[in-house]
């Protein structure tokens, strides 16, 4: 859209303030607001903005940062009153002399896709990122309490969490994500919302929107909605397992392959090969949190072991079944991404990991269909060469440090940014003392 149709939707929507929106490295949303009335000045000047105290960021010295919003991204804001409604822009994040900031993780996979353009291609991505819905269990501290006692793809016509959901997916839709299904996961109080794949830039940009989205809906329900990848000890944790394609310029998605046992082309394997030689340098960026490694173990459904197949969702990269007249539904499934990752690092390194592969014109190893790796010794899994993910935030961390092909293409600014953030949040995990630590130790020390 173009200034004056902006405008126009504006006073058509009532807005009266608009919330300009970026991300730190870590995936954080934050928002310059500003009253209607200086949106024509900021849709032709910009938006200036102190960036010292953004994770990631500039150095105080050089604090001034530039946002220049995109006007393709605007959307009202369906939970705010009616008299002070509001609407909301990404932007994209610039220098003062009118270069990109190289630090902008909405800039780093603009960069990604550039050059994938250059080659005729576009990335596209759908995720299917889960997320639980609590109680609130006191008001300092939260112990998180399920908002229902369903499970996998339960209904009740009286359900609450129905409700709840269904107001969710109402609020998603007017803010263009195009929600395709809702529906109650494995664990209690835990919920899925799937909305229709896109380009890996606006699906980054509707990652962020529905996140926000579903806390401030169950907010007005007195509820807490959380991404934390594990939250309780003992029931499934929360992913987002993103489906990926690349397609031509002629909307031809070149995974397909009619001649193929698995209708697999070879620039799909070489993907799928890319991003297994990456996977655990890839987990520091797509399972970013301390939290996330306690969803990444055997027996919760979450990948642990490096591999793929089409028949076995115990592994990192699932294909799904091909159907009949469904050939650009060819797809591959990364499974170990979780949502507290920032969307667009995850995108970023995930089509890096691919493009190497195709690149180098790497092979996959065979598939582990109608084998579940949960099931094998170390011994097994070594015979098959089935690696595993990393264990912990600092080893994948490491692992990330020795990858030349993620580090470029996060950046030297947003790849040294999010390090230092990661390595201080386990460095005040480690020194936390927990209630497991008092438990287990307090009386027999």
């Amino acid at each position: 859209m173009d200034k004056k149709d902006i405008l126009a939707r504006v006073k058509m929507d009532n807005v009266r303030f608009i919330s300009f929106q970026f991300t730190d490295v870590t995936g954080m949303v934050k928002s310059v607001d500003m009253p209607v009335e200086q949106l024509p000045g900021a849709l032709d000047n910009g938006i200036w903005f102190d960036g010292s105290s953004v994770e990631g960021f500039a150095r105080i010295q050089e604090s001034d940062m530039h946002l220049r919003p995109d006007a393709d991204t605007y959307a009202v804001l369906p939970w705010t009153p009616a008299d002070f409604r509001r609407a909301r822009m990404f932007c994209d994040i610039y220098q003062p002399d009118g270069q990109p900031f190289p630090g902008d993780p909405r800039g780093a996979l603009k960069r990604v896709l550039a050059r994938l353009k250059e080659r005729g291609l576009s990335y596209n991505v759908g995720p299917e990122p889960e997320f639980f819905l609590f109680k609130r269990n006191g008001a300092e501290n939260i112990h998180p309490v399920p908002h229902d006692v369903g499970s996998y793809f339960d209904f009740s016509p009286n359900d609450e969490a129905v409700r709840v959901r269904t107001e969710l997916m109402a609020a998603l839709n007017t803010m263009g994500l195009e929600v395709e299904v809702g529906h109650h996961e494995v664990a209690l109080g835990q919920h899925e919302i799937d909305f229709r794949f896109a380009d890996a830039l606006r699906t980054a940009d509707n990652v962020l929107t529905l996140k926000y989205t579903v806390k401030a809906i169950a907010a007005q329900n007195g509820l807490l909605a959380s991404f934390m990848p594990k939250p309780i000890f003992g029931i499934n944790g929360s992913g987002m397992h993103v489906h990926q394609s690349l397609f031509d310029s002629k909307g031809n998605n070149v995974f397909y392959s009619a001649a193929d046992e698995f209708h697999l082309s070879e620039i799909a394997y070489g993907f799928i090969a890319g991003q297994l030689e990456h996977a655990r340098a890839l987990a520091g960026v797509v399972s970013p949190s301390v939290n996330s490694y306690k969803r990444l173990v055997p027996g919760y459904e979450a990948p642990v072991y490096i591999g793929w197949a089409q028949t076995n969702r115990s592994a990192l990269i699932r294909i799904p079944r091909y159907m009949p007249g469904m050939e650009k539904a060819t797809r591959a499934e990364l499974r170990c991404p979780d949502p507290s990752c920032n969307p667009y690092l995850a995108f970023t390194v995930m089509l890096a990991a691919g493009l190497d592969g195709i690149d180098r014109r790497l092979a996959p190893p065979a598939p582990l269909n109608n084998i579940n790796v949960y099931h094998m010794s170390a011994e097994e899994r070594a015979t098959l060469g089935v690696a595993e993910l990393p264990g912990s935030l600092p080893e994948a961390l490491a692992e990330l440090s020795r990858d030349a092909v993620l580090k470029d293409a996060l950046g030297e600014v947003v790849y040294d940014a999010f390090q230092r953030a990661k390595s201080e949040e386990y460095e005040e995990y480690r020194l936390r003392v927990t209630d497991w630590e008092i438990n287990r130790y307090l009386e027999l020390a």
